[in-house]
């Protein structure tokens, strides 16, 4: 809804401008382009490519919104006032806290028809606020030298980047210049790197645009942007990081991958690298794997004690399938290795064929895949069935001949460990059966199949209960009385509300029952009721469940979780 108003509000700026001669159609329609390839507000666009003055934009802003303008170059903000605003909600809404005078709180706003935002900001201060307008480049310079991102990453080094060490860089110094160069290149890469470790971020985006360019971190599965580089220093970021990784610096025209290996303080850290070519640079994309933030004991994953319990029993089976699905970023291969470290006994020979390997676990045997040489996920389970195991695990079934492979070494004795790309546990029956396997084979081989999602917790330092109608509580399916919880955002969390991951989980034992129903060829929808019946929670119910616990919000898990017919 807010964005959708928002983008009315900019029409009716930019038909302002049209009308006063200010800019012209094709130039209108040169920034929505701009708009749709870089993000950001059609009067951002506008002013990039040059059609319009900020300052002469910036008043028919305050005439369209009936709002004071206010020059913030200017303006001069005491450093108490910019404390009530956290700095990324500033980043967020684009917003600046200018002045407090008793109750009232001014804010200068490039949207102030923004009344979420407005909303939020009350909720934080406690204040009543009070919009002034101001053009976003601005707002985004002020925010730079108020909350002076690139600073706090500096302050954030000091101490630690003499502790970070690149393991087995490539001994090349190309990264565009001399020493003098290079040197704030490399202190702001490590600086870049130890932030995201310290903020427990997955993976790091560095993004190349025509007149800018934008470093954002993943944190806690929701991308949040951190600082704007300097435009000139955009090739020397991206040689930089391909020189750590080992990429070849020369070649811009084709994707690379590569790793790189860190060491940050005591902590050890890979970081798989990505390059991709796009149209005004190379886009880098990091994830972060962090061995110690890895959790490999299933009963800390927040799943319930039913769902737990068929998990450990099939987990314990000798030979059959065990199968988890969900989307890319939902925690499978988390689980997975989890089900393999509770069964990793001197005893027991565990190979694994993953794409890519993200862990190195000790006393299984590993393998990357590599299809470019033919080492495919079929190729290494064949060859997997030549080196007497007695468990394996498939990185994730694609096509037939993998599921073939990881259905037959099944019901040869094997236990096997697999992903599918299915939206939840019943559905994954009938997409193997699509795939060309026989429906007597999917339910031989099937011990156990669970779906997963990925949702924030509320941060247990600023938690506090929420007010919601008693028929929107009913709606969901959630009873009357239920207490439901929020995070209202503080130092801990980053303002977020948010502190870490939970999963939801749905766990479908292949019951005598459910045998049945895949052998006559059942719907989804027939064998979703049966598991129901046998006590299956789906997604979104163990959504409510974690709701009522106060563990996640409503918000998290309707982003996450659909009804089910």
């Amino acid at each position: 809804m807010n964005s959708g108003s928002a983008v009315v509000v900019r029409d009716k700026i930019a038909a302002r401008l049209l009308e006063a001669a200010v800019i012209t159609t094709a130039q209108i329609e040169q920034a929505k382009e701009m708009q749709k390839a870089e993000g950001g507000s059609l009067g951002l666009a506008l002013m990039r490519l040059g059609a319009v003055d900020e300052k002469i934009y910036t008043e028919f802003l305050g005439k369209v919104y009936n709002l004071p303008v206010v020059d913030l170059d200017q303006t001069q903000i005491a450093s108490e006032c910019i404390d009530l605003i956290p700095a990324d909600v500033a980043t967020k809404f684009q917003v600046l806290p200018l002045e407090r005078r008793g109750r009232v709180l001014t804010v200068a706003m490039a949207n102030p028809s923004n009344i979420f935002a407005i909303d939020d900001i009350k909720f934080i201060t406690s204040l009543d606020v009070q919009p002034v307008v101001c053009s976003e480049v601005a707002i985004k310079r002020a925010i730079d030298k108020y909350y002076a991102p690139t600073d706090s990453l500096a302050s954030i080094m000091e101490g630690i980047e003499d502790d970070i060490e690149v393991v087995e860089e490539q001994e090349v110094d190309e990264a565009g210049g001399g020493e003098e160069q290079n040197a704030p290149v490399v202190k702001l890469v490590n600086t870049l790197l130890a932030e995201a470790v310290k903020l427990g971020a997955s993976d790091i985006h560095i993004e190349p645009y025509e007149k800018h360019m934008r470093v954002r971190y993943r944190v806690d599965g929701i991308l949040q942007e951190v600082m704007e580089p300097p435009i000139k220093l955009r090739a020397a970021i991206t040689s930089r990081l391909k020189i750590m990784a080992e990429l070849d610096i020369a070649e811009r025209r084709i994707p690379q991958d590569g790793r790189i290996k860190l060491k940050v303080g005591s902590k050890k850290i890979d970081l798989r690298v990505s390059t991709l070519p796009c149209i005004f640079g190379e886009k880098v994309v990091m994830r972060i794997l962090d061995k110690g933030n890895l959790t490999l004991d299933l009963a800390n994953f927040g799943m319930e004690e039913v769902g737990l319990k068929h998990v450990y029993a099939n987990v314990a089976k000798p030979y059959g399938m065990v199968l988890v699905t969900g989307p890319t970023g939902s925690g499978k291969t988390t689980t997975l290795y989890s089900c393999l470290s509770r069964v990793n006994q001197i005893d027991v020979n565990i190979m694994t064929a993953e794409d890519p390997v993200e862990y190195n676990l000790d006393g299984i045997n590993q393998v990357q895949v590599r299809d470019e040489v033919g080492l495919t996920f079929a190729a290494a389970l064949k060859a997997f069935l030549r080196q007497d195991p007695n468990i394996v695990m498939v990185g994730e079934i694609r096509d037939l001949e993998t599921g073939s492979i990881a259905v037959k070494a099944a019901l040869t004795g094997h236990l096997v460990f697999s992903t599918l790309h299915t939206n939840d546990a019943p559905a994954t029956i009938n997409r193997m059966i699509d795939m060309g396997i026989e429906p007597f084979l999917v339910a031989s081989s099937t011990n156990l199949i669970m779906a997963q999602r990925l949702v924030r917790r509320i941060c247990k330092n600023c938690k506090y209960p929420e007010t919601v109608p008693p028929e929107a509580l009913a709606d969901l399916g959630l009873p009357p009385q239920t207490e439901v919880f929020h995070g209202k955002g503080c130092e801990k969390c980053n303002g977020s509300g948010y502190a870490g991951r939970q999963g939801l989980y749905e766990v479908m034992p292949i019951t005598p029952a459910l045998r049945e129903l895949i052998l006559d060829r059942a719907s989804t929808s027939e064998i979703r009721k049966q598991a129901q019946k046998e006590g299956m929670l789906t997604l979104r119910q163990d959504g409510l469940v974690k709701i009522q616990k106060g563990v996640t919000t409503i918000e998290e898990v309707l982003r996450e979780t659909t009804v089910q017919d």
